[in-house]
């Protein structure tokens, strides 16, 4: 595999205005926009399902949320050697379709009235199965799609697309439900897998073999071989520059997503926050996310990505902090939308020069294993977090336990990598062990 080096600049000649990417970068980053339009829609249907219709308590609730991500991704890791070695165009169609069938079975269940907790609670194991192998799978296929060059500027038109449809899709989801009843946003994420699937279909072209063909005839017993179920984490801790950024990211955006909970039932508890409010308040600095991933790549040609990692990495984890001294009424919440302009901006620079660092640290036949194995990571360690701070806002208060993640965030700048890691360039394969 070669990776060809690239200049401060990070652009080739002909490149310098208006970036094309092709017809069938177009059309997945179309299918992307429409699963995550879906996803935003449907953004807490779940618990609202649980609550309004199956009279679910605060344990069950929470159950779903993090029991949910917790065993889809235990679920998650033998995917990842299944499907280094399996065409990625055809994984990814598999796996929109199996979240669609999954979806599907919730309003369905919910029109003959035999909706259970157990079936949601399961439906979300498989989406969220689903999503890390999708995940795993569209990062190998963008790298054999397009020049390294060219990933930054992928990256974070998926980036704006996202909070593009952050900004939209709540809003819509909460018309819907109101116009439709609790299962129609569940309808619309389904169907978004779908169209999905057929706007991947429609890309056509010719994608690579996967490197090693004959491990795409693994047998049942083969797909829990140590070495390729773990080899995605045993790359990652083995390289200088991927290593500390895995501990940065997982650590960051577990600690971030355990405070959500307690920062909900302080607004809409003890603050006396309206849901209208309370919606507004991330709604609305999500624009920031916008805006920071549009600026994402003139920084890199101005400053370099690893300097632009850094910064926007250590000024991310300065925000959060100052939800510990939210208070009631407008100044509260200029204060949460405030911190959360300023967190989501980051992130938005940070996140795709961030995935595109870790793809041209990867190799092309490790890429599937190395990002299953990342997401992997985070979904497990944020649900864990969120458990363990909702433990911790019972005995302290939410307030304190958020100012607790708050100060521990302030630390996570220390695991980002301190030099600029060298473009790889003609790899040699590290040697797989034989097989007996």
């Amino acid at each position: 595999m070669r990776i060809k080096r690239i200049g401060r600049s990070g652009r080739r000649p002909g490149h310098l205005h208006g970036h094309r990417l092709g017809r069938r970068f177009g059309w997945l980053w179309g299918a992307y926009g429409t699963s995550a339009l879906g996803t935003w829609l449907a953004f807490g249907a779940f618990p609202l399902i649980a609550v309004q219709v199956l009279h679910a308590g605060p344990a069950e609730v929470a159950a779903l949320s993090s029991v949910g991500a917790a065993v889809g991704a235990a679920v998650a890791v033998p995917l990842g050697p299944w499907v280094e070695f399996r065409r990625k165009r055809t994984v990814l169609i598999t796996m929109d379709l199996v979240r669609f069938a999954a979806l599907l079975t919730i309003p369905a269940a919910f029109a003959l009235g035999v909706l259970t907790f157990l079936q949601l609670l399961l439906v979300s194991v498989v989406v969220a199965a689903a999503d890390i192998a999708f995940r795993a799978a569209s990062g190998a296929y963008l790298k054999t799609l397009l020049p390294t060059e060219d990933l930054l500027v992928a990256n974070a038109r998926f980036e704006s697309t996202t909070w593009t449809t952050t900004i939209i899709g709540p809003p819509l989801g909460g018309v819907a439900i109101g116009l439709l009843g609790p299962v129609a946003t569940v309808v619309a994420d389904a169907v978004s897998y779908l169209l999905s699937a057929l706007g991947i279909r429609a890309m056509g072209g010719h994608e690579p073999p996967p490197e090693r063909r004959e491990a795409a005839r693994m047998r049942a017993g083969d797909l829990f071989d140590l070495f390729d179920l773990f080899d995605g984490w045993r790359y990652i801790l083995a390289d200088v520059t991927l290593r500390p950024l895995f501990f940065n990211t997982v650590l960051f955006n577990g600690l971030v997503m355990a405070t959500q909970p307690l920062l909900a039932v302080l607004m809409l508890g003890p603050l006396g926050f309206a849901p209208w409010q309370y919606g507004l308040a991330f709604a609305v600095p999500s624009i920031g996310g916008l805006l920071g991933s549009r600026l994402a790549r003139p920084l890199v040609t101005r400053f370099g990505p690893h300097r632009v990692l850094v910064v926007a990495g250590a000024l991310r984890a300065l925000w959060p902090v100052g939800l510990a001294f939210l208070g009631p009424g407008t100044a509260g919440l200029l204060l949460v939308m405030g911190v959360e302009l300023g967190l989501i901006f980051c992130c938005g620079v940070f996140n795709p020069v961030y995935a595109t660092y870790r793809l041209e640290r990867t190799p092309t036949d490790r890429v599937a294993r190395t990002l299953s194995a990342w997401s992997v990571t985070t979904k497990a360690s944020t649900a864990l977090l969120t458990a363990l701070w909702g433990l911790l806002g019972v005995l302290l208060g939410p307030r304190t336990a958020i100012g607790l993640a708050g100060v521990l965030l302030l630390a996570t700048p220390l695991l980002l990598p301190r030099r600029a890691a060298a473009h790889l360039s003609d790899p040699e394969p590290e040697p797989t062990p034989s097989r007996t």
